[in-house]
């Protein structure tokens, strides 16, 4: 009888701090901070870049009160399940895999896989032919590691998965991997910057298209259609163009 009033008890409680946060009415927001130039963080410790633009203006877009964490890629999907926050604007693909776990509004963006090699590289394409004897990074529990793995390992090419694509970045620089599968958007930025002294785009990866959406917990379809009518105001008034223009000189809608 005692642990089942203990459990009435802590149900209770769970209720309770649930439904503050339901009254409270603040939307939670997560973000990596480690995937430019999508989401960074900045000198100051804050969150910046496409992903962080384009939440405020949904919030915005919504009239909704909202806070933006930063969260570690993998924890990502765990965290918005265990009601660390209320959604993920983290360029997450929307893949049969996730929906498995969580929700998915409209799109917001769309991008292929690209490659990237050292300046000298003999690599002439893009396919596991052209990969043979190389050793390929990407970021792991992401579309590139699940087509690296899926198509490159089992056609006996190395690869290398890391946490981050900052990590997989800097052994590509430092010529611990031979290229690097990734967003073609985040690759185009980096080479534009850090990357273009020591690396150039061998190509895009057929077929890999994508489309990136806003992660939420099932059964939440209120605050998935909210911000699906914030993502068309958005596109519609100008909203969008605008913030996308301060990252790429093409449309990525």
């Amino acid at each position: 009888m005692k642990t089942l009033l203990a459990s009435i008890v802590l149900a209770t409680v769970v209720a309770s701090a649930s439904l503050a946060i339901a009254q409270d009415g603040e939307i939670r927001i997560a973000t990596e901070g480690a995937y430019p130039p999508f989401s960074y963080t900045d000198t100051d410790g804050s969150l910046k870049g496409l992903d962080v633009d384009m939440a405020k203006a949904l919030c915005e877009a919504m009239n909704a009160k909202c806070s933006i964490v930063a969260q570690d890629w993998d924890g990502m999907i765990p965290g918005l399940m265990a009601n660390k926050y209320d959604a993920i604007v983290a360029s997450m693909s929307i893949t049969e895999e996730r929906k498995q776990q969580i929700d998915f509004t409209n799109k917001y963006y769309t991008t292929p896989l690209a490659v990237v090699a050292p300046n000298e590289t003999d690599l002439a394409g893009v396919s596991a032919e052209d990969m043979k004897d190389k050793v390929v990074g990407a970021q792991a529990s992401t579309t590139q590691a699940n087509y690296a793995t899926d198509v490159y390992e089992k056609a006996g090419v190395e690869v290398k998965l890391y946490p981050t694509q900052d990590e997989a970045a800097a052994d590509l620089q430092n010529g611990r991997i031979d290229a690097l599968i990734s967003d073609k958007f985040v690759l185009v930025d980096w080479l534009n910057g850090g990357g273009k002294d020591c690396c150039k785009l061998i190509g895009d990866v057929p077929g890999t298209e994508t489309e990136a959406g806003i992660g939420i917990r099932k059964g939440e379809d209120a605050l998935r259609e909210k911000f699906n009518k914030a993502i068309d105001v958005i596109v519609a008034d100008g909203t969008y163009g605008k913030i996308v223009a301060k990252y790429f000189p093409f449309d990525i809608y």
